[in-house]
């Protein structure tokens, strides 16, 4: 018998801690499974049977509605010569994945999760006026929650198209649209609405990065769809305002050249038959010179038109030659009438009233001599005194014919000034 009861001991079979520890775990009285289990179980239910190429929907003939949302951040670049504008954007799409549906309380309460995008449905929404691959960050997730809404959420670096129009430069404005669109889909498999009201996204300038060179006025938007090939496709587009700051345009380039042509003005008061009032104006000249040159990194460049600040540096370049020009006029004209310093010749043939005698008589030759000196004399004196007369009256004509002319340059100067001023302002106020 107790051979018998051993026996039956040493073949009872052993239940190891493992075991109980399972079954412990299958009755619900111990669970040792961690709360991802339930996420990676609701991950593989929702991707076991997901076909990323299939347009999420039940009914086929309904169309996906993409909300779209737009954030604009920064201007980085305006190139007026190649017409691109480089902005940073935060971009959201949002659509119902109607295969991305689940019951939170068979997951333990999960109500959102992130899934790769690789593995769903994403719209195939692009931008119209993309023009090269910006150095935007890889946002590899989106969001999904139990009623099917994925949100997709990312940083866009965008390099578009744009009509700059640099003719106002520094008080310029532009225009820079960003155009959405599906890139297959007709309105009937893919359409497009606003997240937010239009108002809203137009007037949201909190997140614009306001301490740069270009000031956010707006970014109105609008819907609109195009047919095509028999076939209607959604359009969202929005229009991003900019305007550009233009003080250190005004103090580095358009102050210093109203200082130059100031001075260059300031010189008529120079005497005109001074020698120093040309040197004065050339080294006026030589310096506007020197400076446009310094400052050509400044202008902007364009392959359209000229912009106008540079029409404006043009021009008083030009005002600046025509300047030295009456300049050397005016001098010369005042020594056109100037006649070389003759020697004293004591050779001249003297008077014959004052040598001829009443009676010829001798006298010595050197008395004749002292004679002819003194007669020559006063005919240079009375020479020089009629010279002096008309030079006199020359200098006072060529006076007023550089009054006239200074009359005339600050006229012209005025003018130009005035026209320039009303097409920077007619030009800022578009």
């Amino acid at each position: 018998m107790l051979k018998q009861g051993k026996l039956e001991d040493t073949e009872r079979p052993t239940i190891t801690l493992k075991e109980i520890q399972r079954s412990l775990a299958w009755s619900g009285i111990i669970t040792n499974k961690p709360k991802r289990s339930a996420l990676n179980q609701l991950t593989r239910a929702l991707l076991r049977k997901y076909d990323c190429g299939v347009r999420p929907v039940q009914t086929w003939t309904s169309p996906t509605l993409i909300y779209i949302d737009l954030i604009l951040q920064s201007v980085l670049d305006v190139d007026g010569k190649t017409q691109q504008v480089t902005t940073s954007i935060w971009y959201r799409q949002i659509w119902t994945d109607e295969f991305l549906v689940w019951d939170p309380e068979e997951f333990d309460g999960i109500t959102e999760i992130s899934l790769s995008s690789d593995t769903i449905w994403v719209p195939d929404l692009i931008i119209s006026e993309f023009v090269d691959v910006g150095e935007s960050p890889a946002i590899p997730y989106v969001y999904v929650n139990s009623s099917g809404m994925v949100k997709n959420n990312k940083p866009i670096q965008v390099v578009s198209a744009c009509d700059l129009e640099m003719y106002a430069f520094p008080f310029d404005k532009h225009s820079c649209p960003l155009t959405f669109r599906s890139w297959l889909h007709s309105v009937t498999e893919v359409n497009l609405t606003l997240w937010r009201s239009a108002d809203e996204i137009a007037n949201n300038q909190k997140s614009f990065m306001d301490d740069g060179e270009w000031e956010l006025l707006s970014v109105p938007s609008r819907y609109w769809q195009v047919h095509q090939d028999e076939k209607d496709y959604a359009h969202i587009q929005f229009n991003v305002l900019i305007r550009r700051r233009p003080l250190l345009y005004v103090v580095s380039l358009v102050i210093p050249s109203i200082f130059l042509m100031v001075v260059d003005i300031i010189s008529f008061y120079l005497p005109p038959n001074s020698g120093t009032r040309i040197t004065f104006k050339t080294s006026v000249l030589l310096g506007y010179t020197v400076f446009r040159v310094n400052l050509m990194d400044e202008m902007p460049a364009t392959a359209i038109r000229t912009p106008l600040i540079g029409v404006f540096f043009a021009v008083c370049m030009a005002l600046l030659v025509l300047n030295l020009a009456i300049s050397i006029l005016v001098v010369k004209l005042l020594h056109h009438n100037e006649k070389e310093v003759k020697e004293m010749s004591f050779d001249l043939a003297p008077d014959e009233d004052l040598l001829s005698l009443s009676e010829p008589q001798e006298s010595s030759p050197q008395l004749e001599r002292l004679l002819q000196e003194v007669v020559a004399l006063r005919l240079y004196l009375q020479d020089g005194e009629r010279d002096d007369s008309a030079q006199s009256e020359w200098v006072a004509l060529c006076c007023k014919v550089d009054l006239i002319l200074f009359r005339v340059y600050l006229f012209i100067l005025v003018v130009y000034t005035s026209t320039l001023v009303i097409l920077w302002a007619s030009w800022s106020s578009i």
